[in-house]
């Protein structure tokens, strides 16, 4: 005897009766990575609740604090800097001082790439999309007036991260602050400038063993920092896939073996890492089996 068939849901009834009345465009309803998006998502698409769990706790699906932003609100940060040291500080204290509560720093291209702005492959290009900084004086210049150890700063540098990150502490001694009281991140995520953004200065191995000091170093004297800023939205906008961008974000942890092998305990480099992404990933598929 044949069973007798099943109710349409909701959304089926409205597929059939509303959606399909009219038909679509002659056009692709698809993500960047070429995965069909459907006209209509339900709770039947969500997974099951044990899977979705709390905020704070594993999977982290609603999030990686208990209160979220009713805790605390995110930092804000404008990406800025250009022209010299004494230009991008003015710019800094003007931020601050109508209620942005983190910097995040923009270097010129000479910076990024670990020249100095005398050197003639820098010719054209000093202090024009981001600030020059050559020295430890012109990093003190650059904060001057803005109290170090109070503020949390960004900077966006990968192959000479660990010379910028140099400046950064001797600038905030010259201060009275010591390492230990600074806060921020520097990206330093050298293996994505080789994959897609191609700003490097120094071979694959020598670039990790210089990392893998300032991580070293970073982990032991400096609890506030975050030495590594593991970034995909660069491979996904030299033409990755979503489902590639985050195998190269979820492959990093390889990375740290190095720092381990010093005799470093897993968690403890690991703490302090940051991750950063492209925020066009393909809805969420609910599993057939």
């Amino acid at each position: 005897m044949a069973a007798p068939p099943r109710a349409l849901t909701d959304a089926e009834r409205w597929y059939r009766e509303r959606y399909a009345a009219t038909p679509e465009r002659d056009a692709l309803f698809t993500t960047i990575s070429g995965e069909e998006i459907e006209p209509l998502y339900s709770a039947a698409d969500l997974p099951d609740p044990e899977q979705i769990g709390f905020p704070g706790e594993f999977p982290y699906t609603r999030g990686v604090y208990p209160s979220m932003y009713r805790g605390r609100l995110w930092t804000v940060r404008q990406f800025a800097g250009f022209g010299t040291a004494e230009e991008t500080n003015e710019r800094f204290r003007y931020l601050l001082d109508h209620g942005q509560q983190g910097l995040s720093t923009a270097f010129d291209m000479p910076s990024l790439m670990g020249y100095d702005s005398d050197h003639a492959r820098s010719e054209g290009e000093v202090g024009r999309e981001g600030v020059a900084l050559d020295t430890p004086d012109d990093m003190q210049t650059l904060f001057a007036g803005i109290d170090m150890g109070a503020v949390s700063t960004s900077m966006t540098i990968n192959a000479p991260a660990a010379v910028m990150l140099a400046f950064y502490v001797v600038a905030a001694e010259r201060q009275g602050v010591p390492a230990q009281r600074l806060a921020g991140t520097i990206q330093t995520d050298i293996l994505k400038e080789y994959i897609a953004q191609k700003e490097w200065c120094f071979p694959i191995e020598p670039a990790m063993r210089l990392i893998t000091d300032m991580v070293e170093y970073a982990t032991e004297r400096m609890p506030r920092w975050h030495p590594i800023s593991i970034s995909g939205y660069h491979i996904r906008e030299a033409g990755s896939t979503a489902a590639q961008e985050l195998a190269f974000r979820c492959s990093a942890p390889t990375r740290g073996r190095r720092c381990f092998s010093r005799g470093s305990h897993p968690r403890t480099p690991a703490r302090h890492l940051t991750y950063g992404g492209d925020d066009r990933f393909p809805p969420p598929r609910r599993s057939e089996g």
